[in-house]
């Protein structure tokens, strides 16, 4: 039976059967902070000087951000972007990663609190906090000069302005979406052949697509899909781009099911985006959220376009809101009331008037929680 009384030592066995002590390397230097990576025989010494020099940003500081962000800040990644336009709510602490009850109580900008918590795990890495609504006139400057994007966007039109953009500049991106317990994975080189747009070509209507508030979301799906996305991520950025995955994984946890969807080069014939060069998001011919978004005058209310195809599932609507709040029907449009100072109404040409406030980023917020899109 092997004994030590010491913390701070390992005791190896040697062959006589006596021991050893062997003190462990309590310092904090980098090679000992990154030791257990370093020795990962695909990243090495190179593989993590990749890692250091690399600035990658973050688009969306919730459940799939924070923990992406964690990951890549423990791998010693040299600089992170941190970009949301939201603020820490209760509903959040249930999956997202560095935040505290004191965040949800003070209603802390979510970039800012998870800056906090990436700077105490790792002040070797330089944290960038950006608190913004993304849109095709801001995302040069804002996603600029980083080396590769981590998508934990929370809706379509800002996915595909994203694609736009890699696009455009070449930049890679890891696609990574959960709802429930199911979620999809998928790094976006920025070359096309395919790109996201190949696999979807338009943004779905808001009746087929479910929210994190209107279906739930298992903070182990998100959390797994997350640590997928990062370990995209540091595929690239440390140089072993060959293991990048050229499926799609997708994962219903609940169920028990993975599948990997192979994309072909086939997929991109016709594409707009990567095989026509028709970047019609960052253009600002659609989705833009400057230009699909106004505050109505007169009224406490914010009128959001929505670039859906097709007319709006007044019935598949209703049936998600269901014991979210009171809701209301008409022929012409659907209505929620989350609470006792919001409505929601969604119209059939898919404009949306958020009433109850006359702050442009919060109506998109309601928007995108309660319809998506």
């Amino acid at each position: 039976m092997v004994r030590s009384t010491c913390l701070e030592t390992l005791c190896l066995p040697i062959p006589d059967g006596s021991l050893f002590s062997q003190p462990i390397d309590m310092t904090d230097s980098p090679e000992n902070r990154y030791a257990r990576q370093i020795q990962f025989a695909p990243i090495g010494a190179d593989g993590h000087a990749g890692i250091a020099g690399a600035r990658v940003a973050v688009l969306g500081c919730g459940a799939l951000g924070t923990v992406a962000a964690e990951i890549l800040a423990r791998a010693g990644v040299g600089t992170l972007r941190l970009i949301d336009r939201d603020v820490v709510e209760w509903t959040n602490l249930q999956r997202q990663a560095l935040y505290t009850e004191a965040d949800a109580r003070q209603g802390r900008s979510k970039s800012a609190a998870a800056t906090d918590r990436i700077a105490a795990i790792n002040q070797d890495v330089t944290v960038d906090p950006v608190v913004a609504d993304v849109s095709s006139k801001n995302i040069a400057s804002i996603i600029g000069n980083v080396d590769l994007v981590v998508d934990a966007a929370d809706n379509f039109a800002l996915r595909f302005l994203l694609n736009d953009w890699s696009l455009s500049t070449e930049t890679p991106w890891v696609h990574g979406g959960c709802v429930g317990a199911s979620g999809q994975v998928r790094l976006f080189t920025g070359q096309g052949r395919p790109c996201f747009r190949c696999v979807v070509p338009e943004p779905p209507p808001a009746s087929a697509v479910d929210t994190c508030d209107t279906a739930g979301v298992l903070g182990a799906a998100t959390h797994l899909i997350a640590s997928l996305q990062a370990a995209e991520a540091i595929k690239w950025i440390s140089g072993n781009r060959q293991a990048v995955r050229t499926s799609m994984l997708s994962i219903d946890l609940w169920n028990n099911r993975i599948r990997e969807i192979e994309l072909t080069d086939e997929l991109s014939i016709g594409c707009i985006a990567c095989d026509r060069r028709d970047y019609q998001f960052l253009e600002g011919e659609r989705g833009s959220v400057d230009e699909s978004a106004a505050v109505l005058c007169g009224r406490d209310a914010v009128q959001i376009s929505r670039a859906w195809p097709g007319n709006v599932d007044f019935d598949a609507i209703a049936a998600r809101w269901n014991g979210l709040g009171r809701i209301q029907m008409t022929p012409f449009f659907a209505r929620l009331f989350p609470d006792d100072q919001h409505t929601i109404t969604l119209f059939g040409d898919g404009r949306v008037v958020v009433g109850g406030t006359d702050q442009i980023s919060e109506a998109r917020g309601l928007c995108d929680r309660y319809i998506g899109g």
